[in-house]
């Protein structure tokens, strides 16, 4: 959702629905969930609670709606490296580990929204929290399946450690417990999937 024109200019042209989405999301990141009420979303979106409540039930289907478009910039994200690095999956789980990289600088001010939202959302069958969970479930099938690609030995686990790297990463910048996250970041996912296999008999576990 984001532009370059100016937030007013902007929100004037969108649709009530896409306007309601937009405010609910600039305040859902800088805010939390918990402390915006529909109200607060309502000022912001120039709109009145009636009408947000026609587009979305509940402010909870709201809150999802919202993670679902975010989630859906993660898949365009993989969509993208495959398309640039057609048949080479090196190039594309790097290409997924620039794309978290170079967002950081965002992750800086206002955080994960998915870790963010996770932390207020302790309900396991909250709807919203149900979609993050099917989100990042679908991230790792893909992810496993570009390592197995990369003939990587034990797609599922070189997979799991990457995402311990791209989730780290993130908390760390939030928190600014260390300098030059992306570079950083870089090195070590190029570190994993260049690492040489375990000798014929032996588990990475027992390498490690």
């Amino acid at each position: 959702m984001a532009s370059t024109a100016s937030r007013p200019s902007r929100v004037a042209k969108l649709p009530p629905r896409e306007r309601i989405l937009d405010a609910a999301e600039e305040l859902f990141r800088s805010d939390g969930i918990r402390r915006v009420g529909v109200q607060a979303i309502a000022e912001r979106a120039e709109t009145t609670k009636m009408a947000i409540y026609r587009h979305f039930e509940t402010k909870d289907a709201l809150v999802a709606e919202w993670l679902r478009i975010v989630a859906a910039d993660y898949r365009a994200a993989f969509d993208r490296v495959e398309a640039e690095h057609p048949g080479r999956p090196r190039e594309q789980i790097l290409g997924l580990a620039r794309f978290i990289a170079e967002g950081l600088p965002a992750i800086s001010h206002r955080g994960c929204p998915f870790i963010n939202s996770i932390a207020e959302l302790p309900d396991r069958s909250h709807p919203a929290r149900q979609v993050i969970e099917k989100h990042k479930a679908h991230q790792m099938r893909r992810l496993v399946g570009m390592c197995a690609g990369a003939g990587l030995p034990d797609p599922g686990q070189t997979a799991a450690e990457i995402t311990f790297v791209l989730e780290g990463a993130q908390v760390s910048t939030q928190i600014g417990s260390v300098d030059q996250v992306g570079d950083r970041l870089m090195r070590i996912v190029e570190g994993i999937i260049d690492r040489p296999p375990p000798p014929p008999g032996k588990s990475r576990a027992a390498t490690d």
